[in-house]
């Protein structure tokens, strides 16, 4: 399946701007596809002139764009075999593969991200004229719940911070790092990405422009961050272009940053789970407690819908507290 599905990636990378970690999700779902494939019509007649052309346990796959092809132990199907089990089976050949997601018991949000690529994939041979029906069209998305995110209160967020010890050069960096996503809400991947000159101390902003979906966007950032990069950078004494660095003054991956904040967590006793994403939830869902605009919040997080944002406004439980307090007239 290399050209077929390169070629589809090379599209959703090259024409419609999508970020890496989109183009990798979309590769891994659409080649678990693929080896789902390969197994279920292993043994069975197609036709017999092209059951010669199939290739069992062998394939080329280009795991990310800067490795090479390499040898993968799985069973492909040829680019000629894909097209005719999908015009002959149109009807149950994405059926079938969700059903044996739901059977093994993959999460539904997992499907349902699964078959959007597939409704992307399969639209693109129709452009291209390779297939005549969409066979994902034929299956209903699974119904999602609407999922409250994970959030810490204010009172555990100004905990976490106080716990960092800024005694050290990466002390002062954690703790860099820490305020940043509190103070911007940016994603992990955006956070990786800064440089230094990314950032205006005299006006209190950052510009982000390795958001998702390659788009640009300006975002305001407090005091309390800006001195922390601010010490964090003079402690460090040299002129580096990424903002965050590791310990061989290279830049800090999204996953490091995830593994330092996992540190801190445990370290100052926090029962919580938290990820960058919980403060990024965080973030938003003070911001709207406070009082601020959620089209404004939407701009911030650099959500293309507003619906996305939506799924903040939920309230904290202090908060529905308050209100009942103040308005019930026997509380």
């Amino acid at each position: 399946m290399i050209t077929l599905l390169k070629s589809f990636l090379d599209v959703i990378g090259a024409e419609k701007g999508y970020s890496p970690h989109t183009i990798t999700a979309y590769r891994n779902d659409l080649t678990d596809y693929i080896n789902y494939l390969g197994k279920k019509y292993k043994t069975e007649n197609l036709d017999k002139d092209s059951k010669s052309e199939r290739v069992e346990k062998k394939c080329e796959f280009e795991k990310d764009s800067e490795a090479e092809l390499e040898e993968c132990d799985t069973e492909m199907l040829t680019d000629e075999i894909f097209l005719q089990i999908v015009r002959q089976d149109y009807k149950t050949v994405v059926r079938d593969y969700i059903a044996h997601l739901a059977g093994i018991k993959i999460k539904r949000s997992s499907i349902a991200r699964k078959l959007s690529a597939l409704k992307s994939f399969f639209n693109n041979l129709i452009r291209s004229g390779l297939i005549e029906i969409n066979p994902a069209d034929m299956v209903p998305m699974p119904k999602l719940g609407h999922k409250i995110p994970n959030f810490l209160t204010v009172d555990d967020i100004f905990f976490l911070l106080d716990s960092i010890e800024t005694d050290s050069l990466f002390g002062k960096r954690n703790l860099a790092i820490i305020e940043t996503f509190y103070s911007t809400g940016m994603r992990v991947s955006e956070m990786a990405a800064l440089n230094f000159d990314d950032i205006d101390f005299d006006r209190q902003f950052i510009k982000i422009s390795s958001g998702k979906g390659g788009k640009d966007r300006i975002v305001p950032v407090g005091e309390r961050a800006l001195q922390a990069i601010l010490q964090y950078r003079h402690t460090l004494g040299h002129r580096f272009t990424p903002l965050f660095l590791n310990k061989n003054l290279t830049r800090l991956t999204a996953r490091s940053m995830g593994r330092i904040l996992e540190k801190i967590v445990n370290d100052c006793s926090l029962k919580i789970h938290v990820s960058p994403h919980t403060l990024r939830h965080s973030f938003a869902t003070h911001m709207l407690d406070a009082g601020a605009d959620l089209r404004a919040i939407q701009e911030i997080l650099g959500h293309s819908n507003l619906s996305t944002t939506q799924i903040y406004t939920h309230v904290t439980i202090d908060k529905l507290m308050e209100v009942y307090d103040k308005a019930h007239p026997r509380h």
